[in-house]
């Protein structure tokens, strides 16, 4: 027996902190002591049933955990090592790390990197990992810090936070943008040049505006990223993961056809593994530790079903670290 949030859906939807019986998981090859895991704006709908993120039930959410191996009959791992987890379905079609156990297929883990503690690499977790994700198609597109200024959207929330961290350690000039400006301080803080009000992005807009952006990393979707690409500088990039706004695009083709723009799609839950690898080892050498208390909070357990509802409000800032022990 052990303790996780667990969501059922029987008569109602309903998630809960229980303590869960081993039969629950499912099948794997590698089972994990967690000792961290997060909550994330996916995590949030999960629990909340505001969105269908959930395929089967009961569920244990959580797309992120870092722990130790308790027991493999895989290749890649023996008892002791410690290791993390991003994405691959866990918390939505496999039980994941928002509990004290989890049994998990090896091949969707990787080593926790030696410059991080659990506590630390869950500070960072998925949000954290996709914004280094955005950052390297941005290099890999040639958008070096002289093409000009970058454009961060949903600037307060995880995956916003750590992409200004990462794209200012870098060299580049970084803009914020956020719904939230009273924020201003953090994000500079952070290492954003300039702050801008969401607003001025979020309603429908022109197929091609002011050319502004030598790229950008959107989390928002929706007007928000069809105003961005418009405003892209020719031969520029927007590396898209997210869809705070919504999943629809309401643009044109004129930014791509017109200017060379690239729209750079990011996803973090199905990445090659050699992709996760090379993401972990650039945080690895690009994160201040001390930045880690700036953009997370810890919570327990305990805590998690009520964070979620203040995370969809957007009364939550940067990342919600979960100690799953208290």
């Amino acid at each position: 027996m052990f303790k996780g949030i667990l969501i059922e859906k029987d008569d109602q939807y309903k998630a809960s902190l229980q303590t869960i019986d081993e039969s629950t998981l499912p099948e794997g090859d590698v089972s994990v002591a967690v000792s961290h895991s997060t909550l994330n704006y996916k995590d949030a709908l999960a629990i909340t049933g505001k969105a269908p993120v959930v395929r089967h039930f009961p569920m244990i959410p959580g797309i992120d955990l870092a722990g130790v191996v308790e027991s493999s009959s895989s290749g890649r791992f023996k008892p002791g090592d410690k290791v993390l987890l991003n994405g691959f379905g866990v918390g939505e079609t496999h039980c994941g790390g928002l509990a004290q156990k989890a049994v998990l297929k090896s091949d969707w883990l990787i080593p926790l990197p030696e410059a991080f503690s659990p506590a630390q690499a869950m500070a960072i977790g998925t949000a954290g990992y996709t914004a280094m994700l955005c950052v390297l198609a941005l290099e890999k597109h040639g958008v070096t810090p002289d093409k000009g200024e970058i454009l961060v959207t949903g600037a307060n929330g995880g995956v916003g936070s750590f992409a200004i961290a990462l794209l200012a350690k870098l060299g580049y000039t970084v803009v914020a943008s956020t719904g939230r400006v009273n924020e201003a301080d953090y994000l500079k803080k952070l290492g954003a040049n300039d702050i801008i009000d969401r607003q001025s992005l979020s309603e429908p807009g022109k197929p091609l505006g002011k050319e502004r952006w030598a790229g950008a990393v959107d989390s928002v979707g929706s007007h928000t990223l069809a105003n961005v690409c418009a405003g892209i500088k020719y031969g520029g990039v927007a590396a898209a993961c997210g869809l705070a706004q919504g999943m629809d695009f309401p643009a044109t083709v004129a930014p791509f056809i017109l200017r060379g723009v690239t729209l750079a799609g990011i996803d973090s839950v199905m990445r090659p593994l050699e992709d996760r690898i090379e993401a972990w080892d650039r945080l690895a050498a690009l994160i201040n530790h001390d930045m880690l208390s700036e953009i997370s909070v810890e919570i327990g357990l305990s805590d998690v079903v009520s964070t979620a509802g203040e995370l969809l409000k957007g009364n939550v800032r940067g990342r919600v670290v979960v100690d799953v022990n208290r």
